[in-house]
């Protein structure tokens, strides 16, 4: 479904991806792993279009996402229907007066007609555990409630890949395990869920796959959940990040 061949990005003063080749697949539920600035985020926000690469190439099945294909708006949209991302800081994504006027404006942008947007704002608010927030304002949200109001927000378009950038941060145990737990329902229902988080004991029993940063903004580890639990040493290393 990805592809990415060669990718580099840089920052002004510092560098974000240094010449990364990955490749995932449909369905897969991958967590990006490693220290802060070590690409994580950076690698989210190129394959959401909110950043284009330096060099390399990206590949979403058959296209080619690159600075010339979001140029255009409906392309634009088009990527964003099939990717929806869920920010760290989800401040920065909630802006409507409530919950359910934020889940209702992703397809409202899209010309959907009234019927149809009250029952994709009735459905995503019932997968996300989010009814008695409705009426609510979200920044008047705890930490927990805007996370899954953000994700209700991205369910809303129904995108095939979902990418979330510690999702986990700030939350309470309870919140971790809710957070958690609807991500592999997603999953199982189909939904690529691409997650970076830093904190490898919330994620060890979900991810199938671990993609592995280092501080040098490199790949250095591609390993699944079963070669992982073989290798203590690698486990304790990311206990430390």
């Amino acid at each position: 479904m990805i592809k990415l061949a060669n990718l580099c990005y840089d920052y002004p003063n510092t560098c974000g991806l240094d010449h990364l080749d990955l490749t995932i697949n449909t369905g897969e539920f991958v967590c990006l792993m490693g220290p802060n600035g070590s690409g994580k985020s950076t690698l989210l926000r190129i394959l959401s279009g909110l950043a284009t690469p330096k060099t390399g190439e990206y590949w979403l099945r058959d296209q080619a996402i690159t600075a010339n294909y979001l140029s255009d708006a409906q392309r634009r949209q088009r990527l964003h229907q099939t990717v929806g991302m869920v920010f760290q800081n989800t401040d920065v994504q909630l802006f409507n007066t409530s919950v359910a006027e934020e889940i209702a404006f992703g397809p409202r942008q899209l010309g959907l007609n009234d019927a149809e947007i009250a029952q994709r704002v009735t459905d995503c608010l019932h997968l996300t555990a989010c009814e008695t927030l409705r009426d609510r304002v979200p920044y008047q949200l705890s930490g927990g409630e805007k996370k899954r109001v953000a994700l209700a927000s991205v369910l809303a378009l129904n995108p095939e890949i979902l990418l979330l950038d510690e999702p986990l941060n700030g939350l309470t145990i309870a919140a971790q395990q809710q957070m958690l737990t609807l991500l592999q329902r997603l999953n199982a229902a189909g939904k690529t869920i691409i997650m970076a988080s830093h904190n490898f004991q919330q994620v060890q029993a979900v991810g199938q796959r671990f993609i592995i940063f280092n501080s040098l903004h490199q790949l250095d580890a591609d390993m699944s959940q079963a070669d992982l639990q073989s290798q203590p040493e690698r486990q304790a290393q990311l206990m430390t990040l």
